[in-house]
């Protein structure tokens, strides 16, 4: 590949192993957000069933913006007009009802992460609202170019002390020309969530 293409592709390889691998030490939420996503309207979204919101409130939405201290990010506006659906509050909604327990070998090493750098940016750009589209046109949004990742690792539930081991997907897109990300997708196992968090009870939607 050319070498500007392959500094690029370096560049997302090692941002992306750097951000996977900070939850190995325990990184804070803001700390994470503040390091690794774009500053101006970065987003999470954590796929799965709308019927699961009762049990897992962070799944199926897309959080968007961040604050500091509960006041407006001074790297970048809160674009939420309602309260709970920040980047932040994503990190908050599943920290009260799940711990995620990583080891060594939750994520591969950074060779085996799948980095498609010929994204263009426009294209990440759909990854994107309005008002980071705009941003990357002034050099704070997607540069472009998206990685994927496969990982495993131990979840447990906060209420009921259930655990499991799950396989889950990251795809992290929308990065701007530093490598910081602009989109965070997971993919994950919801049905063994909702099932320790209820005690083993499963739900008629999960029949």
């Amino acid at each position: 590949m050319p070498l500007d293409m392959q500094t690029r592709t370096t560049l997302l390889r090692q941002s992306a192993h750097s951000f996977c691998t900070s939850f190995l030490s325990q990184t804070s939420p803001q700390e994470i957000l503040s390091r690794y996503f774009i500053p101006s309207n970065p987003k999470i979204t954590e796929h799965g069933p709308a019927w699961a919101n009762s049990r897992l409130p962070f799944l199926g939405k897309t959080f968007k913006g961040r604050t500091e201290g509960g006041k407006e990010d001074d790297a970048g506006p809160i674009n939420s007009k309602a309260s709970g659906t920040t980047c932040n509050d994503y990190f908050s909604l599943l920290g009260k009802v799940l711990k995620f327990v990583p080891s060594a070998d939750t994520f591969p090493p950074a060779d085996e992460f799948i980095v498609d750098a010929t994204t263009s940016a426009s294209a990440s750009a759909l990854d994107l609202d309005s008002d980071s589209v705009s941003s990357a046109k002034k050099g704070e949004g997607a540069g472009g170019g998206s990685v994927s990742v496969k990982a495993h690792a131990k979840f447990e539930s906060v209420e009921t002390g259930q655990n499991w081991e799950e396989e889950f997907i990251y795809r992290l897109s929308g990065f701007d020309e530093e490598g910081r990300i602009g989109h965070w997708e997971i993919w994950a196992d919801p049905l063994s969530a909702w099932v320790a968090i209820g005690g083993g009870e499963e739900s008629k939607h999960a029949l």
